[in-house]
């Protein structure tokens, strides 16, 4: 059996090596466009901001290493250039020696992973993408000149982490980005303090804003904006490289991926594609989707190499679990976010907390925001957001497990975690989602969202806010009454005998209140994530262009 493997780091090295500890004898041709064929390609941005000093750290293993342990072959420098399926052959051209020559394959797999996305801006020939160890070695060629100013062109994950490396190093930088936040899988009200963390660190931000021209000196935005520029970096994503497959008429998915079933078999049944060219399935409504994570493409080249050896393959949708480190926070996200479900006309409910990361008696517990979304039918989990300096990590781990699971939203209360305090609670801020989508489900308490206390207040609703004397003096909602929960029993005849809603700072002592409220007749529901969540949105904050 003969397997061509086009493009290795995390997919194809995955296929390649798993492939060979099932089969010793097949022969497993690995071929790649660039000199490197194994590396951390998530590690690339912390070597820019030297965290990471030791370039060799990054490069995992070499074509020597592979075929001392696996017996691969592996071709760096070589590119694919044409598949012919009929022939079952890959045309081929190695990049140094400039020569050309024919494969054949009894199976293909095509890993070729995807391409920056490059805007037709003018003067962005000169901006630094950052995708391969060439790309990077770029970058610090470019930052070792010292420049004085760095514009980095679209604030998401890699925008974010390339920006936070940059001020490590010293220079003035910042960031671009054409929508209203960064961080576009969060929603608004929780990119909010990612963007305040970016500010507090010296990065600045101009959101809602695009790029129109790049000189050798700044970059022009649409705004008129002129922003000092020595060093461009773009990172405004990436789309899957798909030229080879389109070339040789393999089907292409909705997305714009390549089009693979359950065991990433393309429109070929000899061929496969798997990592950032392939399209996933989305697990919550099994459309396509693109995901360019690692472990996805880890998982497709162990499937794909289990198929082809003939074993049972066990396939799973994906649901987008990703992380990332902005400075002192961790921003963490899985499933569906509120924007991607309204805009899809999907119903949920959201909760919002902000619980500490351990024990609040034991020193250094750290406050964190998590939001959950929740089918009001089934109380199915559709999706967690959560950012803070500690204890996100896990958190949205767990609830990433729970929906791969199939656990219920109210099922979460019913988890058994570790608990001691310098690691938890022993109501854990899991659990504690799990009693508040309990309460919710079952039409114990109502609450309101930030984005609704206009609305509410358009209508003559009343605005309760039961926190301290001292905690409402700090900042409250416009037109607000201060009533604090501990002497609601003897002063809610101050209230009016109309709709109420209820807050405090996180919305514990609110859910109190208004339980009690409407015992005494009251018709109250609860600012869900209290003040702390509405200050922290759109409603109360207007975005600043400049931080």
């Amino acid at each position: 059996m003969k397997v061509v493997i086009i493009g290795g780091v995390a997919g194809g090295m995955s296929a390649a090596t798993r492939l060979r500890r099932l089969d010793n004898d097949a022969d497993i041709i690995v071929l790649e466009r660039s000199g490197h064929v194994s590396y951390a390609n998530c590690g690339l941005p912390y070597f820019v901001g030297g965290v990471i000093g030791d370039e060799e750290s990054l490069l995992l293993q070499t074509p020597a290493s592979l075929h001392a342990r696996f017996r691969l072959d592996v071709r760096v420098d070589t590119e694919a250039v044409a598949i012919d399926s009929s022939t079952r052959t890959v045309s081929v051209k190695n990049l140094v020696r400039g020569d050309s020559y024919e494969l054949s394959y009894d199976y293909l797999i095509l890993s070729p992973g995807a391409s920056a996305v490059i805007p037709p801006i003018p003067g962005i020939e000169g901006a630094l993408p950052l995708r391969t160890v060439e790309d990077v070695e770029r970058m610090v060629s470019a930052v070792e000149t010292s420049p004085e100013n760095a514009v980095v062109i679209g604030g998401g994950f890699i925008g974010v982490e390339i920006a936070e490396n940059l001020r490590h190093r010293g220079i003035a930088t910042t960031i671009i980005e054409a929508t209203a936040q960064v961080l576009a899988p969060l929603d608004p009200e929780m990119a909010a303090p990612v963007a305040n963390e970016l500010r507090r660190h010296g990065v600045s931000l101009h959101l809602g804003d695009s790029v129109e021209a790049i000189t050798s000196r700044d970059v022009r935005l649409a705004s008129g904006e002129v922003v000092p520029a020595d060093l461009v970096i773009v990172a405004i994503g990436v789309r899957p490289d798909t030229s080879l497959a389109r070339a040789a008429g393999l089907s292409i998915g909705e997305r714009g991926g390549i089009a693979v079933d359950e065991f990433n078999r393309t429109s070929v049944s000899n061929i496969y594609a798997i990592g950032d060219a392939a399209e996933k399935k989305d697990a919550l409504d099994g459309a396509g989707t693109l995901v360019p994570l690692a472990n996805l493409a880890n998982r497709h080249g162990r499937i794909v190499a289990d198929h082809i050896a003939g074993r049972i393959v066990r396939p799973r949708a994906t649901i987008g679990t990703a992380i990332v480190k902005v400075f002192d926070l961790t921003i963490a996200t899985t499933g569906w976010n509120e924007k991607r479900l309204a805009l899809q006309g999907r119903a949920f409910l959201a909760i919002h907390t902000h619980p500490v990361s351990h024990a609040s008696y034991y020193p250094g517990a750290k406050v964190m925001a998590l939001k959950l979304l929740v089918d009001p039918a089934s109380g199915a989990i559709l999706g967690a957001q959560g950012v803070g300096t500690e204890g996100v990590d896990k958190r949205i781990d767990v609830l990433a497990t729970a929906i791969r699971a199939g656990l219920t939203a109210p099922e979460l209360a019913d988890l058994e975690l570790a608990y001691a305090p310098p690691f938890g609670s022993a109501k854990d801020p899991v659990n504690m989602l799990g009693y508040i989508a309990e309460n919710l489900l079952s039409g114990l308490v109502e609450t309101v969202q930030w984005s609704e206390v206009d609305n509410y207040r358009a209508r003559g609703a009343q605005f309760v806010d039961v926190r301290t004397p001292k905690e409402f003096a700090r900042g409250s909602l416009p037109g607000a009454l201060n009533i604090p929960v501990d002497q609601l029993r003897e002063r809610f005849g101050e209230l009016d005998d109309v709709e109420t809603v209820v807050n405090c700072q996180v919305g514990q002592r609110g859910h109190v209140a208004t339980l009690l409220l409407n015992e005494l007749g009251f018709r109250a529901v609860n600012l869900d994530g209290g003040y702390k969540t509405w200050h922290s949105s759109p409603a109360a904050v207007t975005p600043q262009l400049v931080g």
